[in-house]
């Protein structure tokens, strides 16, 4: 199935853009893993490209790290500062 940007992005309060990524069921799979493919998938429909004039890109993920997926955007470089 295609998917476009504006599938999967929501404009929210002050138009900021929101996009929920989920997870797998409890047991099933890595979350981590999922964090990795949703940006991934972000950056290949163009939603950190200079055309969208973002100020600034939050993602919330858990705090404890259970694998190497939920370090993903601080080990590539995705992330420029960290707040915990």
């Amino acid at each position: 199935e295609d998917v476009e940007l504006e599938d999967i992005r929501k404009e929210g309060y002050g138009g900021t853009w929101n996009v929920e990524s989920g997870g797998p069921e409890p047991g099933v799979g890595c979350a981590g893993r999922g964090i990795i493919t949703s940006i991934n998938m972000l950056e290949q429909l163009g939603a950190y490209d200079e055309r969208e004039a973002l100020d600034y890109a939050f993602y919330d993920v858990l705090g404890d790290v259970v694998c190497g997926g939920f370090a993903m955007p601080i080990r590539d470089g995705k992330a420029q500062e960290i707040y915990i």
